[in-house]
């Protein structure tokens, strides 16, 4: 059943179309009058509006201007007469869903309508899905369904407007360089740069000109100055990944650049002022490397003042699935199809327990790809080494189709309602010979909340 407001100056023309669609079930506010219609949106909403073009005082044109103005949501019909189709064209150019000439054949005005408001509940739904994933991917391409991970988007989305330094910490494959990412991305500078540089990945001497630049005649084969990220980040962010790895002698000079806002560039006696704000990820405790002389703990206090703490994928098993497909669809692209995903290879995928974090899980999904045949992901397609460990019990049990209290111990309710949830639900699909359409039916659910719900079905 469908709200819709019905606005003509003609009582016999409120009267037929009233009657005509409450026998379709639907609920009819009638108006007399452009403005009398107008009054009524401000206390009620509706789905659809059907109005007369010609009316006394406000016409159907101006009250269209508005309502598409003031309700954007809400679908709209015109009613013309034969001489003025032109004007009714012109209507739906000012975004008016459809129009009706009359005197109207009531199987089209019917038909119209039931378009109209078909139209207007995909759009509700569309909505409604979009609303969900802004929920389940707070940020482009973090998927957070886990407490852990909510917890993550929290704190960067009350972050990432200061320009606070932080310290990111977390596993190896974690995604500390997604969150830096997400921070510069919701932050003031967002339109500026975000340069990342792997502490870990250079030597001392290299490391230092890559980060401050270099005068010419600095060192053997300076041949020209060189600015550094410091400098060609200037306004923007720059991401000092594996930070615990950094050579003494380099946070020293860090240590300045963070205190004093200037930089030095290596062999210059000129301090150059920057305007750059710098995010820090490790995942060494740099407490232990403080302990051990490895680290400065001035240095230390500088970054911990904010810490984001990304928690390793064993701990957050509700995010197992949805990263899955957050792969699938970033490696096949946007039109593809994407493969359905075999109950018993779901079961390890969600089991296993990730020591390479999501790093580990986007290659094994990789992998699945490369082998996969009849656009399906089987066990047998997956990495032998969480085959393996799955088969040892490394990973937890997978051999029963149907999930035990023992597939559970340590884990979220959440994650438990969700497993039974998808188990019922591919029951039901299988049940109705795989023909999802018909087991969403069944269900009394949208298609798209199936897909949604258990987005690796079998086909």
């Amino acid at each position: 059943m469908s709200k819709v407001l019905i606005v003509d100056d003609e009582p016999s023309i409120l009267s037929v179309l009233g009657t005509l669609l409450k026998a379709q079930s639907h609920d009819v506010t009638p108006a007399r009058s452009g403005e009398a219609a107008l009054e009524i949106l401000q206390q009620k909403s509706f789905e659809l509006m059907i109005s007369d073009i010609r009316m006394g005082g406000m016409d159907g044109m101006q009250l269209l201007r508005q309502v598409r103005r003031d309700y954007p949501a809400m679908a709209v019909i015109m009613l013309t007469a034969y001489g003025t189709v032109e004007t009714a064209v012109e209507a739906m150019k000012e975004g008016a869903f459809d129009y009706v000439t009359k005197p109207f054949k009531v199987d089209e005005l019917l038909l119209t309508v039931q378009r109209a408001v078909q139209y207007q509940n995909l759009l509700t739904e569309n909505k409604a899905l979009k609303d969900e994933l802004a929920g389940r991917y707070q940020f482009e391409n973090i998927v957070a369904e886990s407490p852990g991970m909510r917890k993550v988007c929290e704190m960067i989305e009350r972050v990432a407007p200061t320009d606070t330094t932080v310290l990111v910490l977390g596993e190896s494959g974690t995604g500390k360089e997604l969150v830096a990412k997400a921070l510069h991305a919701h932050s003031t500078r967002k339109t500026q740069k975000f340069l990342p540089i792997n502490c870990a990945a250079l030597p001392e001497p290299l490391l230092e000109s890559e980060m401050f630049g270099h005068v010419k005649g600095a060192f053997t084969g300076a041949t020209v100055h060189k600015e550094g990220l410091f400098e060609a980040a200037n306004g923007g962010t720059i991401f000092l990944d594996e930070i615990g790895t950094m050579p003494l002698a380099i946070q020293a000079k860090l240590l300045r650049v963070l205190q004093d806002r200037e930089i030095r560039r290596v062999g210059s006696t000129e301090n150059i002022p920057i305007n750059v704000r710098v995010l820090a990820a490790t995942n060494d405790r740099l407490e232990n490397l403080i302990a051990q002389g490895k680290f400065r703990e001035d240095l230390y206090y500088r970054f911990s003042v904010i810490t984001i703490q990304i928690p390793p994928l064993k701990d957050r098993p509700e995010d197992i699935l949805p990263l899955v497909q957050h792969i699938l669809r970033r490696e096949l692209g946007k039109d593809k199809a994407l493969p359905a995903l075999e109950p018993e290879a779901q079961r390890i995928l969600e089991t296993y327990t990730w020591p390479g974090n999501v790093r580990e899980l986007e290659n094994a999904i990789r992998h699945a790809l490369t082998f996969a045949a009849n656009n399906l992901i089987t066990k047998e397609v997956l990495p032998a080494k969480v085959l393996e460990a799955t088969a040892s019990g490394l990973g937890a049990g997978v051999a029963s189709p149907v999930s035990g209290p023992e597939d559970f111990r340590g884990k979220s309710l959440k994650a438990f309602l969700r497993k039974k949830e998808q188990e019922y639900l591919i029951q039901i699909i299988n049940s109705m010979g795989g023909d999802k359409e018909k087991a969403a039916k069944a269900l009394k659910i949208s298609l798209a909340t199936l897909y949604r719900k258990i987005p690796a079905t079998p086909e």
